[in-house]
């Protein structure tokens, strides 16, 4: 990649997957429950809902895990976007402790998933490495270690800068937390095995079907899709950064904010393995931060918030250069590496930094919000809301946070160049 003019956008994950074999269907005039959104978190409760003998349909409006589901890094992580110590200053401990085992409910849950549903997507507790950029972030890290082994009783391993040549041949970094319970997966199988489980279990998938309108109606909805209405006892929505103007008050409340990636020609096995001597899943501490991993095929899959605004080619072409030279700032061994993958996807981001379950003003239930975490996370809360709507009690920490809007904002993220310029900045101070 010479110009970025050479720069197209390929999905690496989306061209090693096949597309789901799902059951071709027509649209009903009535469901129990309408799920708008084919990725994670809609063929989580599809698929729950469908097991509890619920009439469910999924309406996609691209094919199904079009979105940030294929478009990921891969990463099935502990923990959610804002920290252990951040969530207990805000939450206090029981409540920070709930979250947290939450994350690794999750994590067990997707394990579980994929093993009954054999779904074939290179799933591996490989564990991660959250690497520090600063030598204040590693004081940081020390201290959330510390947290996260004496009061929420949870194993990780603090790595100094002189020893992090055990796990990857950088000398960018000043150490490492790691977590060996975190996971790895090929995104788009995942979500390609997660639409069959979903089908096999009674669901109706229907894809290039945008949602045009939900309408409260005599005892539920109706919904109007580019393929005709239907009638429905309830409404799922599970659209997350692709959320828009159907449901009001969600789209005041989740930002749709850009990530980029690239990926590599496979590189030679010892780069490979100098890279990632044991194949985790690794991202470090700036606000703009990088996140990376190995292929099964040893290509370096990197990438990172080079630019907060949503996809496009613009910004593809610019955050891809952007990538690739902090791809050779971190590893200078790679600067002959050809890349041959490039994307971007869209993430969903909330005012508080935290993922959100519920219920709408306008009635609808809803799960959203994950910020660089949903996919085990969002893959659970779509779980946990498919067994709710199905009448089932579910405890679960998240489902009555208060969900703020963004003040000042309609669905048009028109402040995101000034936060990646404040965020710049604060990685800059710090």
């Amino acid at each position: 990649m010479s110009t970025l003019e050479a720069v197209q956008e390929r999905n690496y994950w989306a061209e090693t997957a096949a597309a789901p074999r799902i059951t071709q269907r027509d649209l009903p005039p009535r469901v129990d429950v309408a799920v708008v959104g084919g990725g994670y978190t809609g063929l989580a409760a599809a698929r729950e809902l469908a097991r509890r003998g619920a009439q469910v349909a999924v309406l996609e409006a691209k094919s199904i895990g079009w979105g940030a589901s294929s478009r990921n890094g891969g990463m099935a992580l502990t923990g959610m976007k804002l920290s252990a110590s951040a969530l207990v200053k805000r939450f206090g401990l029981a409540r920070a402790k709930a979250m947290f085992c939450l994350s690794i409910e999750a994590l067990d849950y997707v394990e579980q998933l994929i093993r009954s549903e054999r779904i074939d997507c290179e799933f591996s507790r490989c564990g991660h490495l959250e690497l520090a950029w600063k030598p204040s972030h590693m004081e940081g890290l020390q201290r959330e270690a510390e947290l996260l082994q004496r009061a929420f009783d949870h194993p990780v391993q603090l790595i100094p800068r002189e020893a992090l040549s055990t796990e990857t041949a950088t000398e960018a970094y000043h150490g490492a937390l790691l977590d060996p319970r975190s996971g790895g997966l090929h995104p788009a199988r995942y979500a390609a095995g997660l639409a069959e489980a979903a089908d096999r279990a009674g669901a109706m998938l229907f894809a290039h079907t945008r949602v045009e309108r939900i309408d409260r109606a005599s005892g539920g909805f109706t919904v109007h899709t580019a393929r005709g209405a239907l009638a429905a006892d309830h409404v799922f929505v599970a659209t997350n950064g692709y959320t828009d103007r159907i449901v009001p008050s969600l789209k005041r409340r989740i930002v749709p904010v850009g990530s980029y990636i690239i990926a590599t020609a496979p590189l030679p096995e010892d780069i490979a393995h100098a890279i990632s001597r044991h194949r985790r899943m690794m991202y470090d501490t700036k606000h703009f931060l990088y996140y990376y991993r190995l292929s099964s095929d040893n290509r370096l899959i990197f990438g990172g918030r080079a630019g907060f605004v949503p996809e496009g080619p613009d910004t593809l072409r610019e955050s891809a250069a952007i990538l690739r030279r902090g791809m050779v700032q971190l590893y200078p061994q790679l600067a002959n590496a050809k890349v041959e993958y490039a994307w971007g996807g869209t993430l969903g981001f909330t005012l508080d930094f935290l993922p959100h379950a519920g219920r709408s003003s306008e009635g609808v239930h809803y799960a959203m919000g994950c910020g660089g975490h949903g996919v085990a996370l969002l893959t659970y809360l779509g779980a946990c809301m498919g067994r709710m709507i199905s009448g089932e009690p579910v405890n679960n920490p998240l489902f009555d946070l208060p969900f703020p809007a963004v003040p000042l904002y309609d669905g048009n993220p028109w402040f995101l160049p000034l936060a990646g310029a404040y965020y710049r900045l604060l990685d800059w101070l710090q």
